[in-house]
């Protein structure tokens, strides 16, 4: 039984981190920890344990705490993971590891001075269709992967306008660093991890920079709203990747003026190929005897947060490396800076 911090108690923490651990048996949550001390005190009265703080630190000074939950904007994930590793606590921290590549390498460089976890939560890592594409790749059934599309296109769906979410010194990006750290981390993840090479991107800043006029379908995150805050985040990003891989293409939008959905990722081989539905089930395409053929494998699928939070429970025990692990993550951080900086500079960016 390892006891610890949950820091952070908004949406994803409540959603994921929190009932996950609580059905872990070997975690027990001792604090909940949030500047607004009303979301720390109100998960103590629904989970019914730990104690209600609104500085993270007392969660990092007391010893009985083995790791922490990081579950805050992105600004704070480099600051408290850092401090939390230099503390003596292993840590998983919510996707994206940090608003920029750069923040992310100062959360790597602390994780390799303290030896201690530190996992990224790109949950989909997790994910049964997601392991069992990787173990279809592994195996060669697709033959040479020569090139992944990915789409993660949404119809006027920006989180929060004007909040947290559409700030970029609070959130550092956002469609892209948003949803797209988990459609690239899943190709990276399924590919082997591959080095980026060269990436031309062009994230864009228009459908909700007039914030008063913005129409919108749904707007998840909508408690966070404030039309007299900040909007100067993409909300719909391109770009074309080369690694020592695959190449790589994506289309992602929070919002455009197509109301069509279009959420998957394409995995293109020599001898077949797959198409993923983002959270969903996979296709198979491939020749068999001749003839085209197609199919949609079946298998028992478990719930990737709870895969995600046993995971990380048990690595802390054992010292077991993770897929999630920083050192693995870490290029996709990489990717996703590369995009915005081919975007700001006009240019394509050379790794």
């Amino acid at each position: 039984m390892i006891k610890v911090g949950v820091i952070g108690c908004g949406t994803i923490a409540n959603a994921a981190h929190i009932p996950c651990y609580m059905d872990c048996p070997d975690a027990e949550i001792k604090y909940f920890c949030d500047i607004i001390p009303e979301r720390a005190e109100a998960a103590v009265k629904k989970y019914g344990c730990g104690i209600a703080v609104t500085d993270y630190h007392d969660v990092l000074n007391d010893p009985e705490i083995t790791a922490v939950s990081v579950c805050t904007p992105n600004r704070m994930h480099p600051v408290i993971a850092i401090d939390a590793l230099k503390a003596g606590k292993h840590v998983l921290c919510e996707k994206p590891a940090a608003r920029t590549y750069a923040e992310a390498l100062t959360m790597q460089k602390a994780q390799h001075e303290t030896g201690l976890t530190l996992n990224i939560g790109v949950v989909n890592r997790f994910n049964t269709a997601v392991n069992e594409i990787k173990k279809i790749i592994d195996a060669g059934e697709l033959g040479e992967v020569y090139h992944v599309y990915v789409s993660f296109r949404a119809y006027r769906s920006i989180p929060g306008l004007g909040g947290a979410f559409t700030t970029k010194e609070i959130a550092g990006g956002g469609a892209l660093i948003d949803w797209g750290v988990h459609y690239l981390d899943i190709v990276m993840y399924c590919t082997g991890d591959p080095e980026p090479k060269t990436v031309s991107g062009k994230a864009f800043s228009k459908l909700g920079v007039d914030m008063p006029n913005y129409v919108y379908e749904s707007m998840w995150a909508e408690n966070t709203k404030d039309l007299n805050g900040t909007y100067d985040v993409d909300d719909f990003v391109t770009a074309f990747v080369r690694t020592s891989g695959p190449t790589i293409t994506l289309n992602g939008a929070w919002a455009q003026n197509i109301g069509v959905a279009e959420q998957y990722i394409d995995f293109l081989g020599t001898k077949g190929g797959i198409r993923l539905q983002y959270g969903g089930d996979f296709t198979v395409y491939t020749t068999k005897d001749g003839k085209l053929y197609n199919y949609k494998p079946e298998y028992e699928s478990t719930p990737m947060f709870q895969n995600e939070i046993n995971a990380f429970v048990k690595c802390v025990q054992t010292g077991e490396k993770l897929p999630s692990h920083i050192d693995r993550n870490i290029l996709t951080s990489k990717l996703m800076q590369g995009i915005y900086d081919s975007s700001e500079s006009g240019h394509e960016v050379t790794f």
